[in-house]
């Protein structure tokens, strides 16, 4: 279904790109330049056998090859992947569906609501701790950090990406001329353009070296790497790799980190980092002490963390949060309330905001009511 879904997103993404590159008075060379079979709009409409053939041996084949210059991390990605609907009529009914839904004429998160849903579907889903944010928390932990175009913003346990997603939107917002913006009824702004965004050198940072995502799941890296493509990011760096495990060697490289890692999930403790001082198997604790050293000094951090990580009696709660108040400036704590991550998990949560460097002297409290 991700898949399918980026199919036709990707044709509409490059409509989009192209009005972009008008906007900006430079040339767009389009995805599909010799290839204009591979067209959802082209082959939605074939019969159902003809579908399944062109998908399968055309399409599929066509898009795992989709190359941004000489490094690819989507078709690193790709390279493994199968399409594994076998039943044409099925392919036919998923492709009819997706249609009438319209996906680009929607609220833009609506591609994220399905990637829920499917999520939802998965047996390990809430084994792996992998579930959505909901947007408008994504929204305001982006703010708080205020990323911009010469940050190197990172995402630790990248699920579907959308905090880097949100990261690069916000920067171009920043760069887009006011009176071209646009805000929809939930308060999403759209049209963005980036004209301010002058320097072509600029634009290839953006597209390939500020957002850096990291997660174990192979599932989970090609659906991040696919929707960063489809927002407008082209070499999305994006890895498979446990951060938390000894393979994972990265220190003091990023000046932003925004994340949702896993509440309850666990790791063998012999394959735990060595450069991570916390003894405990817990990964929301770990994760946070991860993030403590991924940062240069001065580099800020949103975190979406349980309620123990702030009240936890264990040596390593109390551990970690000597950590924040000693080594970081802990600028605020914002408690949010049991519902927000529903159905996924009823625990209570909140997002602490820090600086690396330095130590706390105050902390700024605020507590969320409904769902934010």
């Amino acid at each position: 279904m991700s898949y399918l879904i980026f199919m036709k997103r990707l044709e509409d993404m490059d409509i989009v790109e192209e009005r972009r590159a008008s906007a900006r008075k430079i040339p767009y060379t389009p995805i599909f330049s010799g290839h204009d079979e591979c067209r959802w709009s082209n082959w939605k409409n074939y019969p159902a056998d003809q579908m399944l053939t062109h998908v399968r041996d055309v399409v599929f084949p066509f898009i795992k090859t989709i190359s941004n210059g000489e490094k690819s991390r989507f078709s690193e990605h790709m390279k493994d992947a199968v399409f594994i609907i076998a039943k044409a009529s099925l392919l036919q009914e998923a492709v009819s569906i997706l249609d009438r839904m319209d996906i680009t004429a929607r609220n833009r998160d609506t591609q994220g609501d399905i990637y829920e849903y499917l999520l939802s579907q998965l047996s390990t889903a809430g084994k792996n701790g992998q579930f959505r944010t909901p947007r408008h928390i994504i929204r305001m932990m982006v703010g708080l950090v205020d990323p911009d175009i010469n940050d190197r913003v990172c995402y630790p346990a990248c699920g579907t990406a959308g905090f880097l997603v949100n990261a690069y939107e916000h920067i171009i917002r920043r760069y887009t001329s006011p009176d071209t913006l646009k805000v929809d009824e939930d308060g999403e702004y759209t049209n963005l353009v980036g004209d301010h965004i002058t320097e072509p050198a600029h634009w290839e940072k953006l597209w390939s070296d500020i957002f850096y995502g990291f997660d174990f799941d192979s599932t989970m890296t090609r659906i991040s790497v696919m929707n960063m493509m489809l927002h407008g990011i082209r070499s999305p760096e994006i890895h498979i790799i446990d951060t938390l495990s000894k393979r994972y060697t990265e220190e003091e490289k990023y000046s932003v980190i925004l994340a949702n890692p896993p509440f309850k999930g666990s790791i063998d403790k012999s394959d735990i980092s060595d450069n991570l001082s916390l003894t405990t198997t817990k990964t929301e604790l770990l994760f946070v002490e991860r993030m403590v050293t991924l940062l240069v000094t001065g580099g800020r951090c949103s975190v979406i963390v349980p309620d123990g990580v702030l009240f936890g009696s264990s040596n390593a709660h109390k551990n970690l949060r000597k950590i924040l108040l000693e080594t970081c400036q802990l600028e605020g704590i914002v408690s949010m309330p049991s519902g927000v991550f529903k159905p996924y998990a009823g625990v209570s949560t909140a997002v602490i905001t820090f600086v690396k460097g330095g130590s706390t002297n105050r902390v700024w409290f605020y507590n969320m009511e409904s769902d934010g």
